[in-house]
């Protein structure tokens, strides 16, 4: 029953206003903002990489280099939606639905441009005194007092939506699968990996996660061009099934106007969940940025749906499409598919290498997410008596090894609820505030992008 509630509630949640808000919401400020964003690609790398730096940025408030920040978000992003994410939208949507991701990560990253800038513009302090930022803190600061109640409602969503579960359930699952490890032992040493180091706060989750992301990402896309180079002579076959299958699905029932809002529908889902522009939660890492100047903030913010969907969950669909045939399916999909693409080349190579990206991507979400996670708990509850640090810890390592035990349908549909709920708000204040943004991203062109 618990299941079937969350299947109705997750089509209700990811129904046509929601597609309106987010698509829609985020078509009109790339028109608003006249592409300038785009304009700083380039910038924004030059301010990653600290080829760029702004004067007293060291007297700035907040914890986080440039660098690191955008690190801290993509440790979030880029994890097992990049890998078992886009194999659940092809095996739920066919290719087409990529096609739909990539529509989705391009105005995403206009969005998460306009999200970041104002999540540091509105920055805040948490009961601690440390700089905080996000979409609960932008709602309380620069919305008018009766929409105040949409920063607590966010916050609650944020508890659901940011927990590891899928992670950690991808995780056991893979692990169950292919080595016989047990999904309890795989959330018994998730939970205690992700609890010391949400211990060490912000500082170590920046840590952390600027060494592995890095080594994650290039290791994972070598892997999947080698697959791409050997199977090159199909890829525009596959390229042309993606376009073709996005505006006249075959891979989903009803009619060709039905067809196309389910595959745009489940492509925009995935690459929210992958990417999470417009959801709100990448800006709360954004805005432990080190910076006295919001729109660089916010131009770095943009680099990640750039990497995260554009690039690397590009590479993962390619090698499904290109290694397996549609027929050859059966009831797989997440990892097991992935993994079964990567077998097909590698054999049981495949199988060891995939497991160690997995377990790298799944750890380093898990960590981003607490971080995340930690924010909404701090916001709702403010260090009172029982809720400090511990018994967040304590909660969140509970939620991992619940998500290690459930079902991998019942883990995305609650996750789905919980992105769909937070979007609401949040894309709901970027769009309100964009002036705001705008004239801020007027003088900073004039001064640095002229």
């Amino acid at each position: 029953m618990l299941s079937q509630i969350l299947s109705i509630v997750v089509d209700y949640a990811w129904g046509m206003p929601l597609l309106i808000l987010l698509v829609g919401g985020g078509i009109t400020l790339v028109f608003y903002s006249r592409f300038i964003p785009l304009v700083g690609f380039v910038h924004a790398i030059k301010l990653v990489t600290g080829k760029f730096h702004h004067k007293d940025e060291e007297k700035a408030e907040g914890q986080l280099s440039h660098f690191k920040a955008l690190m801290n978000a993509l440790s979030s992003t880029i994890g097992l939606g990049n890998i078992a994410g886009v194999a659940v939208a092809i095996t739920q949507g066919g290719p087409g639905a990529i096609f739909w991701m990539w529509v989705s990560a391009l105005i995403g990253m206009n969005t998460k441009f306009f999200e970041s800038t104002l999540a540091v513009m509105y920055r805040g302090h948490d009961y601690r005194g440390e700089v905080q930022g996000g979409p609960m803190y932008v709602i309380e600061k620069a919305l008018p007092k009766q929409f105040h109640f949409l920063a607590i409602f966010f916050a609650v969503c944020g508890l659901i939506g940011t927990m590891s579960l899928f992670q950690v359930n991808q995780l056991a699952s893979m692990s169950e699968t292919y080595f016989s490890v047990p999904p309890i032992f795989v959330g018994i040493v998730s939970s205690v990996f992700v609890a010391y180091v949400a211990m060490g706060g912000v500082r170590r989750i920046a840590e952390i996660t600027s060494r592995l992301v890095p080594l994650m990402c290039v290791l994972y896309i070598i892997s999947a061009i080698s697959i791409l180079v050997l199977k090159s002579d199909l890829i525009p076959r596959v390229f042309l099934s993606i376009f073709t299958e996005a505006l006249s699905p075959s891979a989903v029932g009803g009619g060709v106007f039905a067809g196309i809002l389910i595959v745009m529908k489940v492509g925009i889902k995935r690459a929210s969940f992958s990417n999470e522009a417009g959801i709100g939660t990448a800006s709360m890492a954004h805005s432990n940025a080190k910076t006295s100047e919001p729109i660089s903030e916010g131009l770095v913010a943009m680099l990640g749906p750039f990497i995260d969907t554009i690039v690397v969950c590009t590479m993962t669909a390619l090698v499904i499409l290109v290694t397996l045939d549609p027929s050859s399916y059966g009831t797989d999909s997440g990892v097991v598919l992935t993994t079964r693409a990567f077998e097909s080349v590698f054999g049981v190579l495949g199988r060891y290498f995939l497991g160690i990206s997995v377990v790298l991507f799944s750890l380093t979400t898990m960590v981003g997410m607490s971080n995340y996670n930690e924010k909404c708990w701090n916001y709702l509850f403010k260090g009172r008596s029982f809720f400090k640090e511990n018994s967040f810890i304590a909660f969140y390592a509970i939620t991992i090894l619940f998500g290690a035990v459930s079902a991998s349908d019942d883990v995305v549909n609650l996750l789905d609820i919980g992105f769909a709920f937070m979007a609401i708000p949040n894309m709901m204040a970027t769009i309100y505030l964009a002036p705001k943004v705008k004239v801020e991203l007027l003088k900073y062109k004039a001064k640095y992008l002229s």
